[in-house]
């Protein structure tokens, strides 16, 4: 139960590669942090990336044992929970909430292969609209169909049928609930309803689940229920003390680093790479590609996704990276440290190496056949040039879903808030404001996930009495880029004459690559 007088908030994220337990002030000050690392998933054959639920449960109690331990930190200050988790991950479990099996993380590649494609009236719409393939793709990915073809007699045994964010809650209040702003994945939700889809929408025939087995939506800043007493034990959450809605880890990233206006743009560098603008109208980027629900309550977040985006990182150290991370190891440091001098040591543009990061494939644009593409090799080029390559051309394929964005919306983006992993390279942040000719901020915390969950709950328990006044309040600009005249003359010229152009060029021979290979799969 809340103690008078408090207006702490405990913001709790569950990420990809870490869990962490967060205190925040009503000024967005991070009071305290813990922070337990957990393995990303399990695979048992390729494609497969699977966890224990338990895993992410016992880690928020690690998180929370280590934060109660921390000097300044005092549990009777929290007004509040709120929680933020990744996105798409989902848990089944019976009808006490006990799951029937590991969580589908949002990285699993499994698909049910084959699936009739949807007829009817749906189906002529789709031919019409030449989604076709785009409509198949979602079928095929979406985690209900593959548990009904390859788990016959566990999909028998579900009863309720959520995200990590919503089984999550489950555990800390007893509430088969979630935010609406944390359903993002293959299921019949409708973001121009925020809610479950209607009755005979193509959603349910593309993703089969039962309603019953959904759980109650709740917006953002919406209280959910009370922390109970097994929580309680579990975590050292007070008993009592109200955990609020908040949403998915990319919206929450995208208030907590103010990016509340159409104008600015936020992007997250982490392992998928996104641009994101918040709206109040329902726009679609790429067309029959939904915008997300927004972390706040009725307001959409415009997101063109980079799959596998800053993951290219880890592929470049994994690949190309042994010397650095050997000297990083006798130093003591982290070897994207030592990734800052390659990139220093290359001119923008990379002396004409171009690529196009479609290591992982989309849904529409682009499209389920694309692959990445490096042109432009000459014997001047080394790995330093191919480094600052994937940085450049992550920052051309944001500056892509920017320009989409703005010609969707009409709404000129004039500044970018940046958040994520790679936010804390210096060269890449550079990069960014060349690449787009705009200044980019720097949010005063690394943590913006966290704080727009706590932002959340700052609104939803009173502490602030609006979302603007909240986001004015709880977030503000650390350090500013500008960018540089000459190398963004540079980009601008590349990204026109050269990058925009590739996709075209390359997609039918991507396609036939397909086709000779197999891979990607076709649906």
């Amino acid at each position: 139960m809340t103690a008078p007088g408090a207006d702490q908030v405990l913001a709790i994220d569950v990420g990809t590669q870490s869990v962490r337990a967060m205190v925040f002030d009503p000024a967005g000050t991070l009071v305290a942090r813990a922070k337990v690392p957990i393995d990303p998933y399990i695979s048992d054959k390729p494609g497969c990336a699977e966890q224990d639920p338990e895993l992410y449960w016992r880690s928020i109690g690690e998180a929370c044992a280590a934060l109660w331990a921390m000097p300044g930190v005092r549990r009777e200050a929290l007004a509040g929970v709120a929680l933020t988790t990744q996105r798409s991950t989902v848990v089944v479990t019976d009808e006490a909430g006990v799951p029937l099996r590991r969580a589908m993380v949002w990285l699993d590649r499994c698909r049910a292969e084959g699936l009739p494609r949807i007829g009817g009236k749906w189906g002529l719409l789709f031919r019409l609209a030449g989604v076709t393939e785009t409509v198949a793709t979602f079928q095929a990915d979406a985690e209900a169909n593959v548990l009904a073809r390859e788990e016959p007699e566990t999909w028998k045994k579900i009863r309720h049928y959520l995200f990590l964010s919503g089984y999550l809650v489950h555990r800390l209040t007893g509430c088969f609930a979630d935010s609406t702003a944390a359903q993002v994945g293959y299921i019949p939700f409708d973001p121009k309803r925020f809610g479950w889809a209607a009755k005979g929408d193509w959603r349910w025939l593309a993703a089969p689940v039962d309603p019953a087995w959904l759980p109650e939506l709740v917006p953002p800043g919406g209280v959910i229920g009370p922390i109970t007493a097994a929580a309680s034990a579990a975590t050292g959450i007070p008993e009592g003390l109200p955990l609020v809605s908040a949403a998915g880890d990319k919206a929450c990233e995208v208030l907590g680093s103010g990016a509340l206006e159409p104008h600015i743009g936020s992007v997250s560098m982490g392992t998928t790479t996104a641009f994101n603008t918040t709206h109040r109208r329902y726009h679609e980027v790429i067309p029959m590609v939904p915008p997300y629900p927004a972390a706040v309550p009725e307001t959409y977040s415009l997101e063109v996704n980079i799959y596998r985006g800053f993951w290219m990182i880890e592929w470049f150290k994994r690949e190309f990276g042994a010397a650095e991370v050997a000297r990083a190891a006798g130093l003591g440091v982290e070897p994207e440290t030592l990734f800052e001098e390659l990139v220093a040591s290359v001119p923008a543009g990379s002396m004409g190496l171009i690529l196009q990061p479609f290591w992982s494939p989309g849904i529409r644009i682009p499209g389920p056949e694309a692959k990445g593409a490096v042109i432009g090799w000459g014997d001047v080029h080394t790995r330093a040039h191919l480094y600052r390559a994937i940085l450049e051309g992550l920052a051309y394929a944001l500056r892509e879903g920017a320009d989409r964005t703005v010609r969707r919306t009409k709404v000129p983006v004039t500044e970018l808030r940046v958040s994520g992993g790679g936010s804390q390279s210096p060269a890449a942040v550079q990069m960014l404001a060349d690449v787009f000719g705009l200044p980019v901020g720097l949010p005063h915390t690394f943590e913006t996930s966290g704080l727009g969950a706590a932002i959340d709950a700052a609104v939803g328990l009173g502490i602030h009495p609006s979302f603007a006044a909240a986001v004015a309040a709880m977030t503000r600009v650390a350090a500013v880029r500008t960018p540089d005249p000459a190398a963004h003359a540079i980009y601008d010229d590349l990204y026109h004459s050269v990058y925009l152009r590739l996709y075209d060029k390359l997609e039918p021979l991507y396609g036939e690559i397909r086709r000779i290979t197999g891979y990607p799969p076709a649906v």
